[in-house]
């Protein structure tokens, strides 16, 4: 199902592109440089306090957090993530690999419970998603970049079975602040995580099956879906594939999604600056 992003009033005026291609990759590069001048600081602790990291996906379709939602189209994924003891920021930046934006997620983590076998994870982030429009400007119709804006939050409790084996749940709850529907979802899923399959070579095959139930407003559906995530450990690149079935549902969208991706895998431990 591709998503179709709706007219908002989140800009008053036209939006200028070049401008905001050009901020973000600012970001992004400040956001590299990051950890390594919080290293270049530390002069007394040598245990890391922190980390920064993350995946760069390319690939021939953009899958959003709930599968069964797609952009339809390749697209660059960039999941960076910054990280203490308990507390992350997580942003999820998506962009058409035309570089337009398509849509942006800001992750807050909070780990409530972090032991050798149980975790629970708390989150909340505000999420836009971007298409261009026409809409009517002072009588005359123009093409802008417009955003549909969402609050949504979520809760992950994990079990840790064995050492390659662990299983948990997924909920995620969202509202959309938007003058047409949709207005609310709910994301349920039973996570089954396999990790550590070897496939030859050094590398390892991390396999995630899952079951969801998924709700926006009136409609709701079950699907299957299985990522398979093929990395070594040290080496940054690596491979990712996901198929998602459609098993009952009255939410509009395709019976079968897939997608495969080159990913780019990078993290780098810093110290607090004392």
């Amino acid at each position: 199902m591709q998503i179709q992003p709706i007219w908002s009033n989140f800009f008053a005026k036209k939006f200028n592109f070049q401008q905001f291609r050009t901020t973000i990759c600012v970001l992004i590069f400040a956001s590299f440089c990051f950890p390594h001048s919080l290293l270049a600081q530390e002069t007394v602790s040598a245990k890391p306090t922190g980390q920064f990291g993350g995946v760069i996906t390319a690939t021939n379709n953009g899958v959003s957090i709930i599968p069964s939602f797609t952009l339809g189209r390749p697209a660059l994924l960039f999941d960076l993530s910054l990280s203490g003891e308990r507390f992350s920021f997580d942003p999820m930046l998506r962009f058409g690999m035309d570089g337009k934006p398509w849509s942006f997620v800001f992750w807050g983590r909070y780990k409530a419970i972090k032991d050798k076998r149980f975790t629970l994870s708390l989150g909340a982030h505000p999420a836009f998603i971007f298409a261009e429009r026409i809409v009517k400007v002072n009588g005359k119709e123009e093409t802008m970049l417009v955003s549909q804006r969402f609050l949504a939050m979520e809760v992950a409790p994990t079990y840790k079975i064995s050492k390659r084996l662990s299983m948990g749940l997924y909920y995620l709850r969202g509202h959309g602040f938007n003058p047409i529907p949709p207005d609310n979802s709910n994301f349920i899923a039973l996570n089954t995580v396999i990790s550590g399959v070897p496939v030859g070579g050094g590398f390892t095959m991390r396999i995630n099956p899952q079951l969801f139930y998924l709700k926006v407003d009136d409609d709701s559906g079950t699907y299957a879906t299985s990522n398979f995530t093929v990395s070594k450990p040290g080496f940054p690149i690596g491979f990712q594939g996901l198929v998602n079935q459609k098993i009952k549902s009255s939410i509009p969208g395709d019976d079968l999604i897939w997608n495969v991706g080159l990913l780019y895998i990078f993290s780098t431990p810093f110290h607090r600056a004392k």
